[in-house]
């Protein structure tokens, strides 16, 4: 099944929000807080974001995370790349060369490298604004902490259902 993983799901949830309030700058306290997920797991997110110059970070009281540039810049390619910390890919051998012991005789690597491409060059065309939501009221509200761990809430699933009902 293809699925992106909670790191990148969550990632682009903090990402998202972060872009619904341009110029900004947020807590991981507040992030974690407003959209329900654990600050460690949102601390961790920004940390390696920074890493990959997708969120800036300011010291201080009046300190915070920002954007590093406009949404519009930001591909969701790129925070996938990030938040994995390798190349997205569907096969091993899609992401990374050689890390396969039968890549050399793969019969269906070529079609693999075709799929993966095409699902490739989407990512990279959809930026972090195309998933913003249209409606500006439609933005997460703060939730009780620990909510988006306990539910399924996340950036492709923001509405509250329990992980039993969930699948």
């Amino acid at each position: 099944m293809l699925r992106v993983s909670k790191i990148v799901d969550y990632g682009t949830l903090v990402l998202t929000h972060m872009a619904s309030y341009p110029g900004q700058l947020f807590s991981a306290s507040d992030l974690a807080s407003t959209l329900g997920l654990g600050q460690p797991v949102v601390s961790k997110v920004l940390k390696t974001l920074g890493h990959h110059d997708l969120v800036k970070s300011s010291r201080g009281v009046k300190g915070g995370y920002a954007l590093s540039r406009a949404p519009e810049r930001i591909s969701i390619a790129e925070i996938i790349d990030a938040l994995e910390e390798q190349p997205f890919g569907l096969t091993e051998c899609s992401a990374v060369p050689g890390a396969c012991y039968f890549e050399a005789g793969c019969q269906i690597r070529p079609n693999w490298q075709r799929i993966n491409a095409i699902v490739r060059r989407t990512l990279e065309d959809t930026t972090l604004a195309d998933m913003m939501p249209a409606n500006p009221d439609a933005r997460p509200r703060a939730v009780a902490r620990g909510v988006g761990s306990k539910y399924g809430v996340s950036a492709t699933n923001p509405v509250m259902v329990s992980r039993s009902t969930h699948r």
